[in-house]
C-alpha cells in the first residue's frame, strides 16, 4: 500500500511536512482510494488524516535547573563565563550605585537631615566614589556627626 502522493497532498493542505501526516490505519484503504485535494480535507474532517502534534525538546531539564538557580545554586566561578566585569559591567555597578547614593542624600536633603552644605559636600564625595556603598555613606555621615541636630 503507497500513500506517498496521499500523505504529500495532506501536507500541502494542512500546511506541515510530510513526516507529520498522521493517516489511520484502519482507514488505509479509503486514504489510498483518494487522489484530489477536496477528498483529503473530507478525510482530514472526519479524522482519519491529521497532523501528528510537533516534537520539541523537553523543558523538564530545563525547568530544573532554572528551579536551582532561583535558589542559589549554579552561579560560582565555574559556571561563568568571561571576565570579572562582563556580566554586570564595570559603567553599569557605578551607575546602580551612585544612583542609590544619590537618591539617599536627597532624601536626607528633603527630609532636612543634613543641611544643603552638607548635602553638596557629600554630593561630590559621592562623585569622585569615596563611598563603595549606602551603608558606607551612611556610615560616614553617622562617624563625622552629620546628621542635623532636632529640637523637639
Amino acid at each position: 500500500m503507497n500513500l506517498k502522493s496521499q500523505r504529500r497532498l495532506a501536507a500541502s493542505v494542512l500546511n506541515v511536512g510530510v513526516n507529520r501526516i498522521w493517516i489511520d490505519p484502519d482507514g488505509a484503504e479509503d486514504v489510498e482510494a483518494v487522489i484530489t485535494r477536496q477528498e483529503i480535507r473530507k478525510l482530514i474532517g472526519e479524522g482519519v488524516i491529521r497532523p501528528a502534534p510537533e516534537k520539541s525538546p523537553s523543558r523538564g531539564r530545563t525547568r530544573k535547573r532554572a528551579a536551582k538557580k532561583r535558589a542559589g545554586r549554579r552561579r560560582g566561578p565555574g559556571t561563568r563565563k568571561g571576565g570579572r566585569y562582563s556580566v554586570v559591567s564595570r559603567k553599569t555597578r557605578w551607575m546602580s550605585r551612585i544612583r542609590a547614593q544619590r537618591k539617599r542624600l536627597k532624601h536626607l536633603r528633603e527630609r532636612r537631615m543634613i543641611t544643603v552644605n552638607t548635602y553638596r559636600k557629600l554630593y561630590m564625595k559621592a562623585k569622585g566614589g569615596e563611598f563603595r556603598s549606602l551603608a558606607e555613606l551612611e556610615r560616614y555621615i553617622t562617624d563625622n556627626n552629620l546628621r542635623r541636630r532636632t529640637f523637639g
